[in-house]
């Protein structure tokens, strides 16, 4: 592992221990350098703020594990990777979603959503006789995206009290065929 990548999870994890005490917009470079024991400038020649950090550590603690369950047979094992891992770090979350970090924890989502739909669309089309334009295949998979994204919303602010298979399952149900219509769909009209 580099340097960089040790450092960056150092802040990473300094930032997510301050979290589980602090509201993130109460957090300082500062704070985070401190209880790393780095310096500032090392923070900032890493991230430009705690927000950015905040992101690297959505990306790099997830990602990773979802990119083999963005396929039609597979999703929804990649919906509850995200799932878990927003359970496991509810705090974090919970704190992230009620400050102004929350625009993070939205479009980190809303790219994850889109990227494991993306997979799905392709999955789908190849069983077509017909091409899905890229424009439609992306429209539909940001839709959706958003769509998911406000359930993670919902279910975090209501303090994750719903089942996590439960909410995978409202989100398959919702999904379920739904996509292959709207494609179908583009194609008479087109």
């Amino acid at each position: 592992m580099s340097s960089s990548l040790i450092t960056k999870n150092a802040l990473a994890q300094a930032l997510k221990s301050l979290m589980l005490h602090h509201p993130i917009n109460k957090i300082s470079v500062k704070m985070v350098a401190d209880t790393c024991s780095v310096t500032r400038h090392t923070f900032y020649n890493h991230f430009h703020d705690v927000y950015e950090l905040l992101g690297w550590i959505f990306e790099n603690e997830v990602i990773e594990e979802l990119d083999e369950h963005c396929s039609l047979s597979n999703w929804k094992e990649g919906l509850l990777i995200v799932l878990n891992y927003t359970q496991e770090n509810r705090t974090i979350c919970v704190n992230t979603c009620k400050s102004l970090g929350r625009e993070h924890l939205e479009m980190f989502l809303c790219k994850t959503f889109t990227t494991v739909l993306t997979g799905v669309i392709e999955d789908i089309s190849r069983d077509l006789k017909f091409t899905v334009e890229d424009g439609k295949k992306t429209e539909v998979s940001e839709f959706f995206s958003y769509a998911i994204t406000g359930e993670f919303l919902k279910w975090i602010n209501s303090g994750m009290k719903e089942d996590k298979e439960a909410i995978a399952d409202r989100i398959e149900k919702m999904l379920d065929g739904t996509i292959l219509r709207i494609i179908k769909k583009s194609e008479e009209v087109s």
